[in-house]
């Protein structure tokens, strides 16, 4: 079988258009390196996928003519059969009744062949929320001032940020990503290229917050980080990890406390995957190079290795890492927490980013599931003809299914824990992803098909059991009919009003904007409401010798059809204000206003492309959280989201 056979047999495309119409053959060395990556898989001879139901609703599965009959079928879950029985044709109806979850189906033919495939029960939809138009406040929480924190936003910082919000009229806070990153590499902050989406980012930490804490001077040393314009990671890094130990160590000289008890809960609660994390960090710092890299023994992940090292001379180590885990997921709970007291109809909205870093933990803990030998990207277009390389690694569906999309669940619920609401970057990576060889150029890269209808039921199963409702950052060149599959399945769609224009260039009025869709001016990648005004974003980038790919002309037009687009809806004011009431007309059931652009900020959080030439999630806001009530215009604000005060629907 040659290369690309086997590649449309599993679901790899070796070619595709690019955004000029332009057809690109991926090349057979890197295309050999995908299907080398792939995970070894039994193809189905009976099915042609995982089986996916909704609960309460009649299915039928058509089998492959491969079959023989009778066919024998068995559904069991942990261990126990709940279903089964026999067909004499190619078609199986279902039952309906069956219980909610991931199970699997076992199917055996005349020819006493049998073969075994996810069979997965889910709700009907994704939680729909309990609201009916509400708005929240969008802010990259590291960059948030106060008086008392240590340079960074932290999580006490955020339950200020929940109390303004909640006295705005706002329904809850909308967040960068909170993944933890590698705690010895400050300097790399993004917070897309995650070390691991199931844990946190210890720097958020109120370390003021823990009760072993024990004040000591370092006033200048902490006055200077908060006075600073950009976020000092390296210095806030060390500091803060100072402070951990020395409380840990305090932590551990009082073993008979109620602290002691809840931690030992925290461990059971969250193992084995917290154990497999403290380990990999332990065994990563002592290592200092790649976990492939690696002595053979811990390549890979073992249970029963991890016991020995908690049990052996690093076990202090490890329990360092768990405790400061443990202190991240109690602050972070206590926000959650208090959205609650505060009736917030939304509470914390979190982002969850589309990929990993390969040498990081989600990327040796799920071997079979992600993928480390290829990067996620895009495909040349015309804002970049030459592809995207994002450097991170992504899952494969083929390694997804092995497991019964345990990972991708595990991801979920580790995003949705404390959250009302999360956006999925990137989910057009559901239906396919782009995937580029290391050491290939990105336009050398392939589309990979995924098992989209096995991953939306995930996903709506695990939006229902915590009750958390799910946004796909859908941008980009989406396939016909995806949007329709995401809205099927109850996820809802992000609009970006910058983009929202018809083929004039004239911004789409409010009746263009779906109810079920989160909704706002901007985002993180592209320029605030006072930069694109001024053409500050254009000044930038031509500075920095990145093409804008806009002229200061078109600039100018847009701006006036803006304009037009808020005389059309009566709002004769030009500022972001203006804006705001526009898009709180919209139908969409919820709008994030950015915090920067309430407070006339001109730099944008982030400019792709650039690492160290823009000071890319590092800047920090003008003011003081204590102090942005009375930076902003209240009044204004108000009526712009006069519409959207929090109801809470019955």
């Amino acid at each position: 079988m040659d290369l690309f056979t086997k590649a449309a047999e599993l679901g790899i495309q070796t070619g595709f258009h690019d955004g000029q119409g332009e057809w690109h053959t991926t090349d057979a060395e890197a295309l050999k390196i995908i299907l080398d990556a792939m995970p070894v898989r039994t193809a189905h001879r009976f099915l042609d996928s995982s089986v996916v139901l909704r609960a309460g609703e009649a299915c039928r599965t058509i089998l492959t003519e491969a079959a023989s009959f009778p066919l024998q079928w068995k559904i069991s879950s942990a261990g126990k059969t709940i279903a089964e029985g026999t067909t004499a044709d190619r078609n199986i109806d279902w039952p309906e009744q069956l219980p909610s979850g991931f199970h699997r189906v076992e199917l055996t033919d005349a020819s006493l062949f049998s073969e075994e495939a996810p069979f997965i029960v889910a709700p009907a939809k994704a939680f729909a929320g309990e609201f009916d138009r509400s708005w929240i406040l969008a802010v990259q929480l590291y960059g948030v001032r106060s008086e008392r924190n240590w340079g960074i936003g932290d999580f006490t910082d955020l339950q200020s940020l929940l109390h303004l919000a909640a006295r705005l009229g706002a329904g809850g806070v909308g967040l960068n990503p909170l993944h933890a990153l590698f705690d010895d590499r400050p300097a790399e902050c993004s917070p897309y290229s995650p070390n691991s989406r199931l844990f946190l980012n210890p720097l958020y930490i109120d370390i003021e917050a823990l009760p072993e804490f024990a004040a000591h001077d370092s006033g200048d040393v902490l006055a200077n980080l908060r006075a600073t314009p950009v976020v000092d990671y390296v210095e806030v890094a060390r500091l803060k990890a100072v402070a951990l130990r020395a409380a840990f160590e305090e932590f551990c000289g009082n073993p008979d406390s109620a602290r002691q008890a809840a931690f030992a809960s925290f461990r059971v609660e969250r193992a084995p995957l917290l154990t497999r994390f403290a380990c990999f960090e332990v065994l990563r710092h002592k290592f200092q190079t790649a976990w492939w890299d690696w002595p053979e023994e811990w390549q890979h992940p073992d249970d029963g290795q991890c016991e020995r090292l908690r049990a052996g001379p690093d076990g202090r180590e490890v329990a360092f890492i768990e405790y400061v885990q443990w202190n991240a997921d109690l602050q972070l709970k206590q926000c959650f927490d208090l959205t609650a007291e505060l009736g917030m109809s939304v509470g914390l909205y979190l982002d969850v980013a589309v990929g990993v870093q390969s040498g990081g933990f989600d990327a040796w803990n799920e071997q079979i599931a992600i993928s480390r030998h290829l990067s996620i990207g895009a495909p040349p277009d015309a804002l970049q003809p030459a592809g995207q390389n994002w450097g991170l690694a992504g899952f494969n569906g083929a390694g997804l299914e092995v497991q019964s999309f345990a990972p991708f669940r595990e991801m979920l619920r580790a995003a949705m824990r404390y959250a009302g609401a999360i956006r999925l970057d990137h989910v057009l990576g559901l239906n396919r992803l782009y995937v580029v060889p290391h050491g290939y150029a990105a336009d050398n890269g392939a589309y990979v098909k995924m098992p989209l209808q096995a991953l939306l039921a995930a996903t709506a199963q695990e939006s229902i059991a915590n009750r958390c409702v799910v946004i796909g950052e859908d941008l980009g060149t989406v396939p016909e009919g995806f949007r329709d599959q995401l809205a099927a399945w109850g996820l809802w769609s992000y609009l970006v009003m910058m983009f929202e224009r018809d083929d004039r260039g004239g911004f789409r009025g409010i009746g263009h904007y779906a109810p079920h869709a989160l909704v706002t001016f901007n985002t993180h990648d592209l320029p605030t409401f006072a930069g694109w005004r001024s053409f500050a974003d254009l000044v930038m980038k031509r500075g920095l010798g990145i093409d804008p790919g806009e002229s200061d002309e078109s600039r100018h037009h847009a701006i006036d059809m803006l304009n037009q687009a808020l005389r059309d809806q009566d709002i004769f004011r030009e500022d972001f204000y203006g804006v705001a009431q526009f898009l709180s007309r919209t139908r969409t059931r919820l709008l994030a206003i950015a915090l920067e652009d309430l407070l006339g900020v001109v730099d944008q959080p982030n400019i792709p492309g650039t690492i160290d030439e823009h000071p890319n999630w590092r800047q920090r806001l003008p003011v003081s959280v204590d102090h942005i009530v009375d930076a902003i215009d209240r009044d204004s604000l108000n009526m712009a989201t006069a519409d959207r005060q929090p109801v809470m629907v019955a």
